[in-house]
């Protein structure tokens, strides 16, 4: 793990760490690239793709393997669950509520956790990918709104490999050890939306470049050519949120 003084120093995150690292370690082969695009320091949104409900913890360890504090933007419900909301709480994870006027809150808190230096997480698409094959979706504007807000560094992130072990929706296939590859891309050019960074034209623009920037780098990684159009769960009669239904 590389040291920086966000996980060299005692902190709520070293119990859960101690736990959490083994046991992903039971589960996955994480490949890191591009480490070096991560900010060893200071302030980053950090924009990764979603297609198991396994790739948090993934995200996590492979955050805390290059020396930063993973924080999440995560569903408010989650903090009402015992044990684990004490656990988002103690390590300045941030509540988005489904409300728009709590959820203005939210970026609040989100912004001030980045003017303390810290980074912080936000699922490109917002949820689980609703693609068949599972390449990212449509994007949601919460990264590239975050990052305009507080002129951060934008990081897009892939990382293929997680839904060998728990399928979208599916069941966890254990005893099993799956490669993962995990790449952190190097952080966005938005000077071109910097002018109008809260109009809704501009917002969707720079989560159109982030997408398209995500689902290049996860072409790579898994060495087919993605989709000329990106899936729109809204066309296919999909719910964008909550559990998606076979």
């Amino acid at each position: 793990m590389a040291g920086t003084p966000e996980t060299s120093r005692p902190s709520a995150f070293w119990p859960l760490a101690a736990i959490i690292v083994p046991a992903v370690g039971l589960f996955a082969r994480i490949e890191i690239r591009g480490a070096e695009n991560l900010p060893r320091d200071g302030a980053y949104v950090l924009a990764p793709n979603h297609n198991s409900e396994f790739d948090p913890l993934i995200v996590a360890v492979a955050v805390w393997r290059l020396g930063r504090a993973p924080r999440f933007m995560a569903k408010e419900s989650l903090f009402r669950v015992p044990v684990l909301g004490a656990a988002l709480k103690a390590t300045g994870m941030v509540p988005v509520p489904r409300t728009s006027t709590s959820a203005n809150q939210s970026m609040q808190a989100a912004q001030q956790i980045a003017r303390d230096g810290r980074g912080v997480i936000v699922y490109a698409e917002g949820t689980l990918t609703r693609d068949p094959d599972l390449w990212p979706m449509r994007g949601k504007t919460g990264a590239v709104r975050l990052a305009l807000a507080g002129d951060l560094p934008l990081i897009p992130m892939a990382q293929w490999g997680v839904q060998q072990i728990l399928p979208r929706y599916g069941k966890l296939k254990f005893p099993r050890r799956s490669h993962v590859v995990v790449e952190f891309g190097p952080a966005m050019d938005l000077t071109a939306y910097a002018a109008t960074p809260t109009q809704p034209a501009t917002l969707t623009k720079a989560t159109d470049a982030m997408m398209n920037r995500i689902t290049a780098m996860l072409s790579g990684i898994r060495d087919l050519p993605a989709p000329a159009e990106r899936w729109n769960p809204s066309q296919h009669g999909q719910n964008e949120t909550g559990r998606l239904e076979p």
